[in-house]
């Protein structure tokens, strides 16, 4: 049974890992190319708007940026 968490757990981080990794290509094709890499999906407009209002929340922004980080740094 442990088996297969791991396999289904190793599977989800690969799969982030996949989608993180398209980020900044989808960024660097936006600046190469001034067309979304995804049609219908503007990475570029939605980190701008995720920045923007984490900006505008404060303190509550603050902390939101603290647990995104936890999330998305490499743990060893």
């Amino acid at each position: 049974m442990e088996s297969i968490f791991n396999k289904v757990n190793g599977f989800i981080k690969g799969l982030g890992s996949i989608f993180l990794g398209l980020i900044p290509v989808s960024v660097f094709w936006y600046l190469l190319s001034g067309a979304d890499l995804f049609p219908g999906m503007e990475v570029v407009a939605n980190l701008t708007t995720l920045v923007n209002t984490l900006g505008n929340s404060g303190f509550t922004g603050f902390i939101v940026l603290i647990i995104l980080a936890y999330f998305l740094t490499e743990k060893k």
